[in-house]
């Protein structure tokens, strides 16, 4: 994923992104997409690293069904993200995922209303 995959930077988190286009599992609707979350103890204490794995993973099940098919994804959350909100986290996903190409161009009001999860 590092040497092959393409890296997007962003304040609260790193995205990594790997074009796979295996796609032969019928029970994947996304098509072997995969995601990982990586939360190191450089974001802070187990507590801090929880919280911020919870928002992350919340993200990313309310953005994965307007996935594009195919890619293996890891977020790499930096410090920063221990004092962010989710409405910043999920501002910053959308961001760097259509960057990367994990998700269609598309007006934010198209997407899940970033406030109704805390």
């Amino acid at each position: 994923m590092k040497t092959e995959g393409r890296t997007h930077g962003g304040r609260y988190f790193a995205l990594g992104v790997l074009s796979h286009p295996d796609s032969s599992d019928p029970n994947d609707p996304n098509g072997s997409t995969k995601a990982g979350i990586i939360t190191s103890r450089r974001v802070g204490g187990a507590v801090v690293r929880n919280q911020v794995r919870r928002r992350l993973r919340e993200i990313l099940r309310h953005t994965r069904p307007a996935w594009k098919p195919g890619f293996w994804v890891v977020v790499i959350a930096r410090h920063a993200a221990a004092g962010a909100t989710y409405d910043q986290l999920h501002a910053e996903w959308l961001r760097l995922a259509q960057r990367a190409g994990i998700l269609p161009a598309a007006a934010p009001s198209a997407w899940p209303n970033a406030s109704s999860s805390s």
